[in-house]
């Protein structure tokens, strides 16, 4: 087998499709997590702890000038953006939170149909006959 046939068998095998469409699904459903986050809820919490930009929060560590946005800090030196790191990390706790919400909801549906075991064959009619001629020997 050639090495372009072997890679076609691979690339078209039932779990290799469904692994990449996930992978497609889940970055399309990261950046709604990352729109929810930044543009929902970090300004809602922000506002609650006196409507600051948690993406803003940093510790200079080269010398800049405090008041600074985390982009031109970043220009001037290293920064230890730890208000980047909250918002990441609300992110990565609300996905991991739906996705438990939809692995939990999918289990639910497969107990829900499971498979009705099936009634049993119905007998032969040489068996039904023979039980008959049995049965009315012993009588």
């Amino acid at each position: 087998m050639g090495f372009v046939s072997e890679f076609k068998e691979f690339a078209v095998k039932g779990n290799v499709v469904d692994l990449a469409v996930g992978v497609i699904i889940g970055g399309a459903f990261g950046k709604i997590v990352d729109s929810v986050v930044n543009d929902l809820i970090m300004p809602l919490i922000g506002k609650v702890v006196g409507g600051l930009d948690f993406s803003n929060y940093y510790i200079a560590l080269a010398g800049q000038a405090p008041g600074l946005p985390l982009a031109e800090a970043k220009k001037a030196g290293a920064v230890f953006a730890y208000g980047n790191f909250l918002t990441v990390a609300l992110n990565f706790m609300i996905l991991a939170f739906i996705i438990f919400l939809m692995i939990k909801q999918i289990n639910r549906l497969k107990k829900e149909s499971a498979p009705v075991p099936a009634a049993p064959a119905p007998t032969p009619e040489d068996i039904v006959l023979l039980r008959e001629i049995r049965d009315s020997l012993k009588q």
